[in-house]
């Protein structure tokens, strides 16, 4: 007598198109039951925990329309089933947009980069570990976010944007990219539609069950750098509890123009403080027109945890982030 268990994957439909027609119009077919793959690094995590099931996955490493880094007339496009290791080893992103290269060589470690892509690393869901083992939480169709109550383990959660969910964006290359002003493109069989990329990420006052603004049949298949912040002064640095593998408690992403010792415009953006990458304006207002020096990153720093509201595990963020933006300012 054989022993069997229900414990088993359930039947998946698998398509694997190579050309780009062939995959929007497998999206547009399936909608929402078509689960995009990449890298899998996400989407084999859901699987195995058995909280999302997938009745069709569409494999889209095999689309070379979507792959590879190329130099454009206004700066580089970067296809979105490109690896992150392509990304972090590519002498043009190296030279020209470091803060990408650097943000992508500190994604998980080195065998998870080999595999796992860009636009995988940017659409990956939240990380939060009650949403993930299947608890009705606000993200997951409920009434309650298990993180933001009294007894709630939250020391990687938000500092800012809490609205019901508490949830960080989990991207490394995301802070990255919109330090750079990046612009994303999303195609489905309707036709593209491009978009900043601190407007592709949404937080849960929007839309409490996406983290992105991809609709059913939308893919993102593409990553633009402008020319107008390559060869920028670049800082980026990840804190995390290990070197390899953990997601970040508190990232930053700075892109400055200086001359003379002054700078003339920045970008800043902070990773794993808010549920998108959270653009720092108020600091780049700050920073804008004055003399590079340690003053200045001291007197810009608190600019960065205005409004912030720290959790029951998490207030270490508000000065770890103050921090990081005093470091990114003086280089």
């Amino acid at each position: 007598m054989v022993a069997t268990s229900n414990d088993v994957m359930p039947d998946i439909e698998l398509y694997q198109p190579t050309d780009e027609a062939n995959a929007l119009a497998l999206a547009a077919e399936l909608g929402n039951d078509g689960w995009l793959l990449g890298g899998g690094q996400d989407t084999y995590g859901w699987l195995k925990d058995r909280n999302k099931i997938a009745t069709a996955m569409i494999e889209l490493t095999q689309v070379d329309a979507w792959k590879g880094i190329r130099e454009t007339s206004d700066g580089v496009e970067i296809g979105a089933v490109t690896t992150l290791t392509e990304i972090a080893n590519n002498p043009l992103i190296q030279q020209r947009f470091g803060l990408l290269a650097k943000a992508a060589g500190v994604v998980a470690s080195p065998q998870i980069r080999n595999v796992g892509t860009l636009g995988g690393n940017l659409v990956q869901d939240a990380r939060c570990w009650y949403y993930r083992r299947g608890l009705d939480c606000y993200r997951a169709g409920g009434n309650i976010c298990y993180a933001d109550s009294p007894e709630g383990l939250n020391r990687e959660h938000a500092i800012f944007g809490q609205s019901r969910c508490v949830a960080v964006s989990p991207s490394d290359t995301a802070p990255a990219l919109v330090a750079l002003n990046a612009t994303m493109v999303l195609s489905s069989e309707s036709g593209q539609r491009t978009m900043p990329a601190q407007d592709f990420f949404v937080g849960p006052d929007r839309d409490i069950e996406n983290m992105t603004v991809l609709n059913e049949g939308e893919i993102l298949t593409a990553v633009r750098l402008p020319a107008e912040w390559a060869d920028a002064e670049f800082y980026f640095e990840k804190v995390a509890d290990r070197n390899v593998w953990d997601f970040a408690l508190v990232s930053v992403a700075a892109a400055m123009k200086v001359s003379g010792g002054t700078i003339q415009d920045a970008r800043l953006a902070a990773g794993a403080v808010e549920c998108v990458p959270r653009r720092l304006q108020a600091v780049e207002n700050a920073l804008r027109g004055q003399q590079r020096s340690d003053a200045l990153g001291d007197q810009v720093a608190s600019i960065a945890t205005d409004g912030a509201r720290a959790l029951n595990y998490n207030n270490f963020k508000i000065p770890l982030l103050a921090n990081l933006v005093k470091r990114a300012v003086r280089g």
